[in-house]
């Protein structure tokens, strides 16, 4: 009979040793795949905001709602009431409930697992729970506000919300992506470092992320337009942003 042969200790270890390999390369190709899933997902819910501003916009004569005091995360109070638009604690999208029913569509998938930097806290609720239907800062420039949109210059570039972690920036320098038009100048001042949200600096550029420095992520937002239609916007300090797509005006003065 012949006697049967097993592997030796170095064939062994050349084994693992090319799994190892084969998995460093595969890994980070995996966690990219996965990212790039819950981008399109992203996308996909922003055009489904886009559809239900359509439909508001079609029920009150073309204008976009003044958002008052919506300028936080909740769709609910603590006994469970939805929230009334506009008031206090409450979250922006309450105003387009009546268009979508279904919370969720405001989240992000990229944003769920970063609940630590959520800018705005409440007893008893988990950061968690909460930016997963809130995961979307409005356009809320004062030109802005409950503006006829049969009275902007282009629909399809003015900004309806953005992915940030502020639920609804004013849209001066400190928290927009333009920097005022002023070129070499800096926008999201308050995000960048020594600026008082600092820690939420990486969750606004937050997909696509390619370097880990707490200022620089070589990611990208995505931006949800007036049309409906989304696109995305490469990290950037504000010098290809124009102030317009904020305000709706026509940028030469016409």
């Amino acid at each position: 009979m012949r006697k049967l042969r097993g592997f030796t200790l170095i064939e062994l270890l050349v084994v693992i040793s090319i799994i190892a390999i084969l998995l460093a390369i595969l890994i980070p190709s995996l966690g990219k795949a996965r990212e790039k899933v819950k981008e399109v997902s992203c996308k996909s819910n922003l055009k489904n905001i886009g559809l239900a501003v359509q439909m508001y916009l079609d029920a009150y004569e073309r204008k976009l709602p003044n958002t008052g005091s919506s300028n936080q995360f909740l769709w609910y109070d603590s006994s469970g009431n939805r929230l009334a638009p506009g008031s206090s604690n409450s979250y922006w999208g309450t105003y387009y409930w009546e268009y979508l029913k279904n919370t969720k569509i405001f989240g992000c998938p990229s944003l769920q697992r970063v609940p630590e930097g959520l800018i705005y806290n409440y007893s008893g609720q988990e950061a968690k729970n909460l930016i997963q239907h809130a995961a979307f800062g409005l356009n809320h420039h004062e030109k802005a506000r409950g503006r006829n949109t049969n009275t902007i210059y282009r629909q399809d570039e003015f900004i309806i919300c953005t992915d940030h972690a502020e639920p609804r920036p004013e849209c001066g320098t400190s928290d927009s992506f333009h920097n005022n038009d002023v070129k070499g100048a800096m926008n999201l001042t308050s995000h960048r470092q020594g600026g008082s949200r600092a820690q939420t600096y990486r969750q606004i550029f937050r997909h696509n992320i390619r370097y880990a420095d707490a200022f620089r992520t070589g990611g990208r937002a995505n931006i949800l337009w007036l049309d409906a239609h989304v696109s995305t916007l490469q990290e950037t300090t504000g010098d290809d942003v124009p102030d317009w797509w904020y305000t709706g005006n026509c940028p030469h003065g016409h």
